[in-house]
């Protein structure tokens, strides 16, 4: 058990530091990174998993995203952000390692709303597919997800092309349950994680992108779980040596739906 928990958490541990260095590894020696004021924002999400049969599930997520103003970066939802829609097929391979697929339409808002320099929304359409490795460790249920996404993206200038990127993601995730011996109906949990993205293409002057430390609490209710909290993002900007960094307040809710005629709550996947 204790071997268990070393090598789960070392992974973790080691992707933050990777995280907080890889970006210094990109820049030239002579170039000074600064930092950004931070902005805010507030992500809400609905997600909907529904079993078809002992292996196969449909995956889908619905995000509506604000951000702060222009002229006040900790207002939160000045300005519009993103509306955000992944969907996907998921095959079960073990009760331990899946495998998702499908294609994702996010549509992104003017960063200056009202200035004729920029479309209003740009359309940026995506595949994508994921690994997801789920072990316990005593209480605490670990998930290792290794997401892979192929972007074709363009900015919201007018008359700007489209771009093709490769982005990659790892994200590690602790659920710890704080009134139950384990993850399962009526449990309130503590969810903190880790998410590492890289990106290559073209126009990328940074293979790092951006690093997402996010600390959720939730509770699980039948078939729902309701879960929310702050994530801190740190990444570079479209400008060499110029970083970014926000805070956004995320509010979530998933459903899950078994129509194989189980009714029990499906507690194997409260995940996210």
């Amino acid at each position: 058990m204790k071997q268990q928990i070393s090598r789960a958490f070392l992974l973790g541990w080691m992707l933050i530091g990777i995280s907080s260095t890889i970006s210094l590894a990109q820049e030239p020696a002579v170039t000074q990174a600064t930092g950004l004021p931070a902005t805010t924002e507030v992500w809400n999400g609905l997600y909907l998993k529904l079993r078809l049969s002992d292996k196969w599930w449909w995956y889908q997520e619905n995000h509506y995203r604000r951000r702060s103003s222009l002229d006040n970066r900790k207002d939160f939802v000045g300005r519009m952000g993103q509306v955000y829609n992944r969907f996907g097929m998921t095959y079960l391979f073990t009760d331990n390692f899946e495998v998702t697929f499908g294609p994702t339409l996010v549509y992104n808002y003017t960063p200056e709303p009202g200035n004729p320099d920029y479309e209003k929304v740009v359309l940026e359409s995506r595949l994508w597919h994921q690994w997801l490795f789920t072990q316990g460790v005593g209480r605490v249920k670990v998930l290792h997800q290794f997401r892979f996404e192929h972007r074709f993206k363009r900015t919201n200038d007018i008359g700007a092309d489209y771009q093709y990127t490769d982005r990659f993601r790892y994200k590690f995730t602790a659920y710890v349950p704080l009134n139950t011996p384990k993850m399962q109906n009526k449990t309130l949990f503590i969810a903190p994680s880790n998410e590492i993205f890289m990106e290559t293409g073209k126009s990328k002057l940074n293979i790092f992108e951006e690093n997402r430390l996010y600390t959720a609490i939730g509770y699980t209710y039948n078939n729902f779980m309701f879960f929310g909290g702050h994530m801190w993002t740190y990444g570079p900007t479209s400008t060499l040596g110029v970083y970014r960094n926000r805070h956004i307040l995320r509010f979530n809710v998933m459903y899950t739906v078994d129509f194989r005629g189980k009714r029990k709550p499906l507690t194997r996947d409260f995940q996210f």
